[in-house]
């Protein structure tokens, strides 16, 4: 039964990395290197199976560890998928509505076809006990020298190009099925069962330049989901995919990165005060965010989540979600188009005269049910990919469904915008919109996000950042609109710039705010 299993997983459930073996194999001179790669598999499952090979056990252990295996195996074939321990944090914070986005026939298929039948077929075999101890001792040892012996004769001739091969594709050992079953144990331990560090403050000096006409300053800060940089007409996509607030006088950066790849990673990590180099998660989770700071400075902080959540940012502010449950002209009983949060915003809004910032964490473009994003009328691109299985729509249909995403976000902006100008004459109004991460449409092979940021393409890593910033908060906040115009067109920025613009262009001040991480700073006049 062991070897049964480890030729399983050696063979069919790990052809993508035999696949990939070979390809990379053509610079390898040792003709047999590639050929040596099922058996190497087979001799490390056989060791490894036969650790877990125990009475009443073994079975139950190798069904989950098949099932699991079997969507493991749909997510890499068709998008590439890298289970490592980032991708499974990803996996484990998305709620029960998000991972429904992902449920079709072909996911189904896998399931039943890799999953369920080869379990079932484990189910049936009866496994007959050895006469005694010693025998099965000496059976199981016997097994495991056989094993151990293969992986060293394929050492001794293949070694070299393991090390060639693997020290060039890091990646490698990342997309061995079940290595997502490693990464999950990693990230477990990491985040249940570390002792928590104490919590530290931020910004408890902060104080708020007050404006010289008297108005309370209200920001909005709406937090894109899976948008990319490169297909937003404000940053030369050559389709329109901002109609909406192209004569609204957005200002653009132009070369914006993310911290991460997907969103339990970026979310927190664009508030914290840390760098994408030094960030940390524990840390993250155990001190103030920039939102915190803002509070300190006496500013009323709200978060409305259309998103599956906030990552542990809102954990210390007033906090509002979307009831996807409802169903109406804005909600399918699932899921809500973003313009559902509009009406809590301006309840938040009118709510007294004060000094505010308002965050919109929007469901934007989160696909692959990226259809579901945008009603059916204001779906320009045609035609679109309808169905979450994207893999089976052209590469075409895919790019119209996403910017039909994009246009969409682009109509919820300009209406928040017009409610901020509606209430201008009572406040110093500004917006800022910025995304988590971006999202790969087919490009090399991949879809989705996700993927390690070492390897990951520009089209997961590069973001929008748009600001729009009328004259009278420039004036009130001194800041000269032409430079910072400018300062898109040429700055290299990164998420790493989020907490101390935040506080820059809000006109907050405290010592954990670093000038030369806000991209107001140049652009700062004399009061």
């Amino acid at each position: 039964m062991i070897l049964c299993c480890a030729l399983y997983f050696a063979t069919v459930m790990n052809y993508p990395v035999l696949q990939t073996i070979f390809d990379l194999s053509a610079d390898v001179s040792n003709p047999i290197f590639p050929y040596t790669a099922p058996v190497l598999l087979l001799c490390a499952f056989t060791v490894i199976f036969s650790v877990f090979a125990w009475p009443y056990f073994f079975k139950p252990f190798m069904a989950l560890v098949i099932l699991s295996s079997s969507l493991a195996l749909y997510a890499q074939v068709n998008f590439q998928t890298i289970f490592d321990s980032s991708m499974m944090e990803s996996i484990f914070e998305t709620n029960p509505a998000e991972a429904t986005f992902y449920l079709n026939g072909s996911i189904l298929l896998y399931f039943l076809g890799f999953g369920l039948l080869p379990c079932v077929l484990l189910g049936m075999v009866r496994i007959v006990p050895h006469a005694n101890w010693w025998r099965a001792l000496l059976a199981r040892t016997a097994l495991l020298l056989i094993a151990v012996a293969g992986i060293a004769a394929i050492a001794a001739t293949s070694y070299k190009d393991y090390a060639s091969v693997g020290r060039n594709n890091h990646y490698l050992n990342k997309i061995i099925i079940p290595a997502h079953i490693y990464s999950a144990v990693n990230y477990l331990n990491d985040t249940y069962f570390n002792t928590p560090r104490p919590y530290q403050t931020l910004g408890e000096d902060a104080t708020l330049f007050a404006a010289s006409n008297g108005k309370p300053t209200l920001m909005v800060l709406v937090l894109g989901e899976t948008a990319r940089a490169m297909n937003f007409a404000h940053n030369g996509y050559q389709r329109n995919t901002n109609p909406y607030t192209q004569d609204m006088g957005l200002i653009a950066m132009q070369h914006v990165s993310s911290c991460g790849t997907y969103t339990a990673l970026s979310v927190p990590c664009m508030f914290s005060n840390m760098t994408r180099a030094s960030y940390n998660k524990a840390q993250a989770q155990s001190q103030d965010n920039v939102l915190n700071v803002l509070q300190h400075a006496g500013v009323d902080v709200m978060w409305i989540d259309n998103d599956g959540g906030d990552k542990g940012v809102a954990q210390k502010l007033s906090y509002q979600q979307i009831d996807a449950s409802l169903k109406n002209q804005d909600c399918n009983g699932s899921t809500c188009f973003d313009i559902a949060m509009l009406e809590q915003a301006r309840q938040f809004i009118a709510k007294d005269q004060h000094n505010k910032l308002l965050v919109l964490h929007t469901i934007g473009s989160h696909g692959p049910t990226y259809w579901q994003r945008y009603p059916d009328a204001q779906a320009p691109f045609q035609p679109a990919c309808n169905r979450s299985d994207i893999e089976n729509c052209s590469d075409q249909q895919i790019v119209n469904v996403y910017d039909n995403t994009l246009v969409y976000t682009d109509y919820v902006l300009a209406q928040v915008i017009k409610q901020l100008e509606a209430v201008s004459e009572h406040y110093n109004v500004m917006l800022s919109y910025i995304s988590d991460h971006g999202e790969s449409l087919g490009e090399k092979g991949l879809y989705l996000h996700g993927t390690p940021y070492a390897i990951a393409p520009k089209e997961q890593t590069q973001v929008p950042w748009l600001l729009w910033i009328p004259e009278q908060y420039a004036q009130q906040k001194h800041l000269k609109l032409s430079c910072l115009k400018q300062q898109a067109q040429t700055s290299q920025l990164s998420h790493d710039n989020l907490f101390h613009s935040l506080l820059g262009l809000y006109g907050v001040n405290s010592r954990s705010y670093q000038p030369q991480l806000d991209i107001s700073q140049a652009c700062q006049q004399a009061a």
